[in-house]
Formats: C-alpha cells, structure tokens, sequence
C-alpha cells in the first residue's frame, strides 16, 4: 500500500543569491575543516604505523595455560578456545543459547515517507522546485518519526515498544587468561540462529504482550497474519557469536588483557577469531591502516570539491538570469573545484609528509628531482645528437 502527493515550491533570484551567500561561508569552514582532517589524518597514519612495528618487534607469543610473571606488562600473543561459565539468554522471549553474544534484531512493520525533486531554472534566475512525496509501509529495524512527515495524517506509525539487544557474557576464558568486555567486545563472528517450532511454547510463555505469536522462516512474528503485515507488526531474528578459538594481541596484567601503550602513541588491543599467528595479525592491521588513510584521502578531497563548488557557487546563480550561462557556469565552477581540491589536498598531504615524516619525503623529493634532471639532460643530449638536415637549394639536377 503507497500514496504520494506533489508540492510545488519557487525562490526568487535574490532569494538564491542569499542562499548561495551562506553556501559560500559553509564552503569555506568546510575546506578548512578539510584541509585540518588531510593533515591529521597523515599523522594519525604514521602514528599507527610506528605503533605498529613497535608491537611487531615487541610481541611475545605464549602459552594460553598458564600466565607467567615474567611476561607481566609485556605486549604478548595467545590463542586458544574461550569458555565460559554461565549461558546467553534473552528474558523477553526465553530464547537461551551457550555462547558468546547473542543478539537480538527486532523489525516493525511501519510507515516511511520518500521525496523526489524536480528543479527547473526559471528565466530571470528564479528556481522552481517540484517535491513528489510517496509514502509506503516498510520493514525498519529502529522508529520512524511520522511527525516529521510533510504529510503525517493517515501515515501516523506506532511506537516501537521492542528492540533490539544484545546479550554478552560477562566474563570468559581463555586457558589461564580472564577475558573481559573490552576484548570481549572485539571478538566477531556473529551467525544467524534460527529458531524452530518446538520452541514456541517456551517463547510464548515468556512473552508477556498482546499481540499473536508464531514463529515463520526461524524468527518470532508478532502479528496475526505474516503474509499480509499490519501496522505495528514486528520481525524478530537472532544471531549468535559462539566460543570458538581467538587470538589476542595485548598486555599482560596478571591474568587479564589491557592495551599496551606504544612509544609511537597507540595503544595495542587485538582480537581475531581463529588461531592467527602474531606476524599475520600485524600484517593485517597494517593493511587496515593502509585502507583508512587511503579512504579518509578519497573522502577528504571529495569534500574538498563540495567546498570550493560551494564557495564559487555564486558565480552560477548570478549568470541564472539566463538558465544557460547559468548551467555551463556551473560546469566550470565545477572543474574549478575539483582541481583546486586536487591542488590543496596534495599540497596539504605533502606539508604533512614533511611534517610527519622528514626523512622520507626528502628522499622522495631527492629522488624526483634526480630523476626530472636526468630526464631533461636526456633530452637535451638527443636533440644536440641529432645532425640538422641540409637546407634545400631547390635546383633540379
């Protein structure tokens, strides 16, 4: 079931050369905050990267059935299945599991609004703008505010009275070793935990309110029929991370696990599932590392663009009068910015490189430089090589 309706707004030329005055003071706090996060980001790089061999160099593998003194305070490396005393359980439903986490994933079935705009530039560089607002009843696992509906009458959404939870035990072991939520809290692996008909009478009995229970597909369906959902009804699914083998890279605090505080500035606290060897767990956290900076990169220059198009915004809506110059303003305002992004955030990451990293961005500088003289001698020796052809006299022999 959907319905949508349409809204017809206009704003005068004056009115988007306000606006675009005000994108223009967002661009530039944008490009600023830009140009801080590129060079942070270089040093938070380096930063996890020395941290990183620093535990590398440092890590110490042991046995998971005995802490030794001796290793106390020191970064070591265990691995080795986790137990635990006590089981999961979800007391709104009965649903009891041995493992590590179980979670619960609860979905209402309610009301969402979606919007499509139309915007056409009005000669005399006015701007109409066509809004078609549709409404449809979807799957949602968190509450949709209805109030904040262009159109709340006939689309009000119940409030979602379940949610979703997670329970985790509060302590496991591994071997000697006490395992508590912040290790814990890293430990992944969740899978789907479906739930069976036999169950039913447990979980019913547990359930403590109104609405008709049943269990379809391995979760709970609360709702008298789940081939045609009604308003308010909700999907109930659950995941379970069961114990299993861990490796963990960490301190040593007598029979615990804390971060081990690096020299570079990082602090240490690694957890994978499976029996990981310290070299590949390290090496994996260094790809990580390259994966981010590289990302936050992308990310930065890609706002960067946003930010000086904003700021040269202006110059499209004042050429609006006639909507083409207009568009093909903003073609070129947009060239504009995406090369001063490329100019200003690696200008950024090369000032940050010699900030953070001296010695290597001379070398890289050295190395360039070396190889544009090399490259520009080359070229002038093959052009000195080259004999010049005789002038033609133009006299037919």
């Amino acid at each position: 079931m959907s319905d949508s309706f349409r809204e017809v707004t206009s704003i005068s030329w004056f009115g988007r050369i306000k606006r675009a005055v005000g994108g223009v003071i967002f661009g530039l706090l944008l490009i600023v905050l830009m140009v801080i996060g590129l060079f942070w980001n270089e040093g938070r790089a380096v930063q996890t990267a020395r941290s990183l061999a620093e535990g590398s160099g440092a890590v110490v593998s042991v046995e998971a059935d005995s802490s030794d003194a001796a290793n106390e305070g020191k970064l070591v490396h265990v691995s080795g299945p986790v137990t635990a005393d006590s089981s999961l359980s979800d007391p709104d439903f009965g649903i009891t599991a041995q493992g590590l986490r179980l979670s619960r994933g609860v979905e209402m079935y309610q009301w969402k609004e979606e919007s499509k705009s139309e915007t056409t530039k009005k000669l005399g560089g006015g701007e109409e703008t066509e809004t078609t607002y549709s409404y449809s009843k979807v799957w949602d696992d968190s509450q949709i505010d209805s109030s904040d509906f262009k159109k709340p009458d006939g689309h009000q959404n119940p409030p979602m009275a379940i949610h979703s939870r997670a329970f985790q035990i509060p302590q496991g072991k591994l071997g000697a070793f006490d395992l508590d939520t912040p290790v814990l809290d890293r430990i992944d692996g969740d899978k789907g935990l479906s739930l069976s008909a036999s169950q039913s009478a447990a979980i019913k009995a547990a359930y403590t309110g109104t609405r008709p229970l049943s269990i379809v597909d391995g979760k709970i369906y609360l709702g008298s029929d789940n081939t045609t959902p009604s308003l308010g009804d909700y999907r109930i699914g659950y995941e379970l991370a069961p114990l299993g083998v861990v490796s963990i890279v960490a301190r040593q605090a007598g029979s615990r696990f804390e971060p081990y505080q690096t020299q570079a500035g990082d602090a240490l606290l690694m957890v994978d599932t499976g029996s990981v060897p310290a070299d590949k767990m390290f090496a994996e956290a260094v790809s990580a590392n390259t994966l981010i900076t590289w990302l936050l990169r992308v990310a930065g220059l890609l706002l960067l663009t946003i930010g000086f198009a904003l700021f040269l915004s202006p110059i499209g809506v004042i050429l609006d009068v006639i909507p083409f110059l207009g568009g093909m303003a903003r073609m070129g305002t947009g060239i504009i910015a995406f090369f001063l992004a490329i100019l200003v955030g690696a200008t950024t990451i090369a000032i940050a490189w010699f900030w953070y990293r001296p010695v290597l961005a001379a070398a890289i500088l050295a190395v360039g430089v070396v190889a544009a003289a090399a490259v520009y001698y080359l070229g002038r020796s093959r052009r000195a090589a080259t004999p010049m052809a005789a002038p033609s006299t133009g006299i037919a022999t």
